[in-house]
Formats: structure tokens, C-alpha cells, sequence
């Protein structure tokens, strides 16, 4: 675990250190806004919940998505409903969780997926012209993976080191759940 976090600490250090402008706004950018942090820690926490094949699976597939998503809004090109999608991911991450539904891998994967294309999109869409696209998205891909880990870690701390981790996992669930459709209500 040590030597993961002086490897983070290394490679954020690396980033930022070669980023244009304002010292890597792609690592900066999934940590500014609720609902990107919020989605991002979910898909982690909800892959430990799902356990097997899905702790790698979901996150895996949502960075290659939200890389897809990325170059899309790089383009420039109209992807539309985007904000809905983002806001959706948090409220319906956030009942997997808290109702422990157990959704079948490949159900998991690709609406994690589609999750990640909208949080891309995002990103790719709001990357300052002035910053190199590779550069900011390796950024917003290092730091979602990051905030996928904290997710997935977190919730196998909760199910390893509190008294009833799975009821407290649950109610952080819908505690997302709950923030998701507070952002519903301000699009």
C-alpha cells in the first residue's frame, strides 16, 4: 500500500509538473465537480459490492468508454443528453449500491460504459484549447482510476472494518442516490 501511494504522489507530481497551463486541469477536472467524484467512487465501491470479475471489469470499462466519450468532445462533435447521463449515473450508482442489487456483469459493464462516454464527453468537451488533448486526458484518466480505487478500497474497508459494513455501504449508496437526484432537479 506504501509503495502505491508514493507511486501516486510520483506520477501526480510527473503530471503536473509537465501539464500546460494550469498545472494539468485534466487531473484537476473529475475532482471539481460533485457528480464526476460522486459516479467516479461509485463505479469503484459498486465493482467491490459486485465482487469476482466485476472489481476490475466495471472500472476498466468505464475509463475506456470515458476515453471514447473524451475524444468526442475533443472533436467537438454534438453528443447530446450528456448532463443527464452524468447526473443519472450518480442517482442510479448510487441505488445499485444502496439496494445491493446484484446486476448480472454484463448488464454492469455496459451501463457503466455508457455512464463513462457522458462523463468523457464532459471532459473532452470542456479540455481548454490551450492544453495538449494527450496530456489532459491522461490527467482525467489517472484521476478517475484513482478515484475508482478510493471507491473500491473504501468499500472493502466498510466490509472488512465496521460492524455491519454492508448496512453502512447501503446507506452511503443512497446517500449518492440522493445527491444525484438533488442534481436532477438543478439541469
Amino acid at each position: 500500500m506504501k509503495s502505491f501511494i508514493i507511486f501516486s504522489i510520483a506520477l501526480i507530481s510527473h503530471i503536473s509538473s509537465h501539464a500546460h497551463n494550469v498545472s494539468g486541469s485534466g487531473f484537476i477536472h473529475p475532482l471539481i465537480g460533485i457528480d464526476h467524484l460522486l459516479a467516479m467512487i461509485a463505479v469503484g465501491a459498486l465493482s467491490v459490492q459486485l465482487g469476482g470479475r466485476a472489481i476490475y471489469m466495471l472500472p476498466l470499462s468505464f475509463l475506456c468508454a470515458m476515453l471514447l466519450g473524451g475524444i468526442v468532445g475533443f472533436e467537438q462533435y454534438k453528443l447530446y443528453y450528456t448532463e443527464i447521463g452524468i447526473v443519472f449515473s450518480v442517482a442510479l450508482l448510487g441505488v445499485a449500491i444502496g439496494m445491493k442489487t446484484r446486476l448480472s456483469l454484463v448488464l454492469a459493464v455496459v451501463g457503466v460504459a455508457i455512464f463513462g462516454v457522458c462523463h468523457g464527453y464532459a471532459h473532452g468537451v470542456e479540455q481548454p484549447f490551450t492544453e495538449n488533448q494527450f496530456s489532459y486526458a491522461a490527467g482525467f484518466l489517472f484521476t478517475t482510476a484513482c478515484l475508482h480505487f478510493i471507491g473500491a478500497f473504501g468499500a472493502d474497508l466498510i466490509h472488512k472494518r465496521i460492524n455491519k459494513g454492508s448496512k453502512v455501504l447501503q446507506a452511503l449508496g443512497f446517500a449518492t442516490a440522493f445527491v444525484g437526484v438533488g442534481l436532477m432537479f438543478q439541469l
